[in-house]
């Protein structure tokens, strides 16, 4: 059995989906696509701490999740993903590199990110085009630039709540 909550964050509602044990699921939940019921399963496994850890993420205190995940799909298209686990905070790679890295093709690399069940904790916001382009993203490339430019400022200058431009966002100090 499946299990889902809706997540507020500043880049919008995401629903996190799990099997009772693992994150299987992060999705970006678009309201102008589809109604987002309210959901109240915020209990379940492992839904308190990936909440933890994404708080953290967007205060800019956590750079690695650790949460439990399972990524469902095919054999290429987990070592696609899992590939992307390994690209550090605030750094990105081209599609050429990942393809290289995973032993494919860009396009096909392209494709299975595209797939991606757990998107930012599974990071292929990360994936650039090989001329530096931003290129494919499913919460948009406005978004993949905000997350990069946010991961980049934390990467560079240290701690800081994303906040998308117009917006603020406060978090808990950190002692």
């Amino acid at each position: 059995m499946n299990y889902q909550t809706i997540y507020n964050s500043p880049v919008g509602k995401l629903k996190l989906v799990s099997d009772g044990n693992y994150l299987i699921g992060l999705h970006f939940a678009r309201e102008q696509h589809k109604s987002v019921p309210a959901v109240k399963q915020k209990e379940v496994k492992p839904f308190p701490e990936a909440i933890r850890q994404l708080d953290e993420y967007f205060c800019g205190t956590r750079t690695e999740f650790d949460v439990p995940i399972r990524l469902i799909g095919t054999p290429f298209q987990v070592n696609a993903w899992e590939a992307l686990k390994s690209i550090p905070y605030g750094e990105t790679i081209s599609y050429k590199q990942q393809a290289e890295r995973v032993g494919s093709f860009p396009r096909a690399i392209g494709l299975a990110n595209g797939q991606n069940p757990i998107a930012i904790i599974v990071p292929c916001h990360r994936v650039i085009g090989a001329d530096g382009q931003l290129v494919g993203y499913g919460g948009g490339l406005n978004l993949k630039k905000e997350l990069l430019n946010f991961e980049a400022m934390v990467h560079d200058f240290g701690p800081q709540p994303f906040a998308p431009l117009g917006t603020h966002r406060t978090c808990p100090v950190q002692g």
